[in-house]
């Protein structure tokens, strides 16, 4: 809930930013999430044991009825008191700060219940009626600590996310000292250190290249889906792949300095910073609880003063409004709808980790999608094959998969495996030549090929007869192979990282919601362009690295923008913790699914407006739930101020309790049935149903 900075003395810096909490339990699942969740999932266990005999004994005739409350007074004390004392404290923080909120219905309810059933007990001669509350403290009590429990489960995960990035950081880095080369733990790396990276291993800390040639794998860090080729001079990111040649390279960045450190240092300070929602119970309790307690004192007084009713009923008077507006239903309001929402949405492939998540997806209206791996199938394909004059298709391809399948190049994987799919008999080769960032030479069949790039056929006359098909396929973001055989152009190839099928329709889906649509990327502008023509996104921001995607995340907030992140990467870890809500695609690092709040299990983009409508639908049904929670005892408490006393007498405060015990199996049913509507749900595009 919302804390005013300058009243509350409950706060916690971490790395040099302080947060603001209403009360010492909020601060305990800040600070010690894991343990905060231990002790609730202890107390709410201890609470249900308890609450079993307790219900049995008040239903079921199986002692008298003055042993059994002494039974149920010592069932209940110790939920009242042991259990509940997370209200207590809550209250106390509440009235300390100021701000009124459900843990101090739940303390006055509850308490009044249970002294007064307590009196009862003890001095059964001393209280107009013989009726007891017990049931209703710790039903209370119990059905509100398994909503804060399904609220909180998730939350002790959140450092898995950072822990998995740790992990991604290579243990061992190979040094050269000298002629020597020794294996030592990354730790030890200092700055200026020559390390060697082999072939499919990792680059242990950011460095630049002393000698080459070699493609790295930067995809995880930077998005980008291809390779880039690195030779001397250029630098290299720790935790990046190397891909085909031995990297020598010289230490620039290690330890804390990593761009991994830096990006878990983002992600941790997204989570920990992320704005607390106030929650549409604590809401509704600021203003209901001084109203109760001012109707329930105002009543009791009058019929004191007023319609000399005695002490004793007076005090009954209060007891009663403040027992009868404590609803029961309000412990299952929000997990009710929250569990077969969660439901609903793991039938269609969606996990929403939490009611936070839920609530915040419920109010998204801009949506930031990342470019590789997410809005892309995450690897480079053939996309076009533009046959010269003497050849077709077919051929080209059979030259190109021919030559290309003695590399190890991922561009050489695509085109081998478009090869494969054309069913192509490949031909014989020779003297395969790789030179490294341009392209590849060897004799197919008899015959000189060459298979490359712009640079590889610089100064060839041949060039100019294709320079407009070139430029219109890097217009287009494509990579751009050209093939020549025996000096010969014989035809184009255009490589990508294509679409995924539900690209297009999601964003339409997504644009019916009226929802705003951003697309990221560490890629070029004029992969990123061709991306934004083809799905259908206006907006779209090219050449960014993992920092700057949290930026821009940030950027959207300040326009009072409600923002998910759809994401699937490492460097997309400190966006979707940044983000209100990170989504994760199911198919992505484990890095992003942990991060994410809400993680579509299937591959399928039409997922992501689904969930963010799915929300939106349960988010309704929790403020329906909210309103019939309340309703019920709100329309009792006219009746527990005395409303009918005039028509039949003081002795109608004998049958309040069954009043109150009416009204709280009738509100418990209403909310649930109201939640199981949320299985008529559809998952398809327009409104939410």
């Amino acid at each position: 809930m919302y804390v005013d900075e300058s009243v509350t003395e409950l706060k916690a810096t971490v790395r040099g930013t302080t947060y603001y909490f209403c009360s010492e339990t909020c601060l305990q699942q800040f600070v010690a999430p894991e343990r905060a969740l231990r002790t609730l999932k202890l107390s709410l266990t201890v609470s249900a044991v308890l609450a079993v005999p307790i219900l049995l004994i008040t239903y079921l005739p199986l002692f008298t009825m003055h042993l059994a409350n002494y039974i149920l007074l010592a069932l209940d004390t110790p939920v009242q008191f042991i259990v509940g004392w997370r209200f207590y404290r809550g209250t106390y923080d509440s009235i300390r700060n100021r701000m009124g909120n459900m843990d101090v219905l739940i303390a006055l309810g509850t308490t009044a219940a249970w002294a007064y059933s307590a009196v009862v007990t003890i001095f059964p001669n001393a209280t107009p009626s013989s009726s007891t509350y017990f049931d209703t403290s710790v039903v209370i009590i119990t059905l509100i600590l398994a909503g804060n429990y399904l609220e909180h489960i998730t939350k002790a995960r959140a450092s898995d996310a950072v822990r998995k990035l740790m992990d991604l950081q290579p243990t061992m880095a190979r040094r050269l000292r000298g002629d020597v080369q020794e294996e030592v733990p990354v730790e030890q790396v200092e700055v200026g250190d020559v390390l060697l990276v082999k072939p499919g291993e990792k680059v242990p800390v950011d460095g630049v290249v002393l000698q080459g040639p070699s493609t790295v794998d930067e995809s995880a860090v930077t998005g980008e889906s291809i390779p880039v080729e690195k030779g001397g001079g250029d630098k290299v990111i720790g935790t990046t792949v190397n891909k085909t040649g031995l990297l020598k390279i010289r230490a620039e960045n290690v330890g804390q300095d990593t761009t991994l450190a830096q990006i878990v240092k983002l992600v941790e300070e997204a989570q920990i910073g992320q704005a607390p929602i106030q929650r549409l119970a604590d809401r509704v309790a600021a203003f209901f609880v001084p109203v109760v307690v001012l109707i329930a004192i105002l009543a009791s007084l009058a019929w004191y003063y007023l319609g000399q009713i005695g002490l004793n009923f007076a005090v009954l008077v209060f007891v009663s409004c403040v027992v009868i507006a404590c609803p029961c239903a309000l412990g299952i309001a929000t997990p009710a709808a929250l569990l077969v929402g969660t439901s609903k949405g793991a039938q269609n492939g969606i996990l929403i980790k939490g009611g936070e998540y839920l609530e915040r997806a419920g109010k998204v209206n801009a949506v930031v999608f990342d470019k590789t791996g997410t809005l892309t199938i995450g690897k480079p394909s053939v996309t076009d094959v533009i046959p010269l004059p003497g050849y077709d298709a077919d051929a080209v391809m059979r030259i190109a998969g021919s030559i290309e399948r003695a590399s190890e190049h991922p561009l050489a994987e695509a085109i081998v495996a478009e090869s494969s799919s054309r069913t192509l008999q490949l031909l014989e080769t020779k003297g395969f030549e790789a030179v490294a960032g341009s392209g590849v030479k060897a004799e197919v069949d008899g015959r000189k090929v060459v298979l490359g790039n712009r640079k590889m056929f610089a100064g060839s006359d041949g060039l100019t007869a294709v320079e407009s098909k070139l430029d219109e396929l890097e217009t287009q973001g494509k990579t751009a192979m050209i093939l020549s055989v025996d000096g010969k152009i014989a035809g184009l190839i255009g490589v990508a990282d294509t679409l995924k099928p539900s690209a297009k329709e999601a964003v339409h889906a997504l644009r019916k919601l009226g929802v705003s649509l951003v697309m990221l990327t560490g890629d070029n502008a004029k992969v990123a362009a061709a991306i934004s023509r083809e799905t259908g996104i206006d907006r779209y921001i090219a050449d960014v690295l993992p920092q700057q995607k949290e930026e821009v995340i940030e950027s959207l907030q300040r326009e009072d923008l409600v923002v998910a992140m759809v994401g699937d990467g490492i460097n997309d870890a400190p966006a979707l913790a940044k983000a209100d809500v990170g989504i994760a695609i199911g198919s992505g690092t484990d890095i992003a699914k942990e991060t994410g709040g809400i993680v579509l299990i299937r591959d399928d983009l039409m997922d992501v407006a689904t969930a963010i409508r799915l929300s939106r639908t349960t988010l309704a049904k929790i403020k329906q739930n909210l309103f019939w929670a309340f309703a019920y005892n709100v329309v009792l408490i006219p009746i527990a101020a005395g409303a009918l006393v005039p028509f039949f007498g003081i002795e109608m405060y004998n049958v309040l309790p069954f009043l109150a015990a009416g009204a709280m199996a009738v509100s418990s049913v209403t909310v649930v049935s109201n939640s199981l509507t949320l299985f008529r749900f559809k998952a398809t595009g327009g409104k939410a149903v």
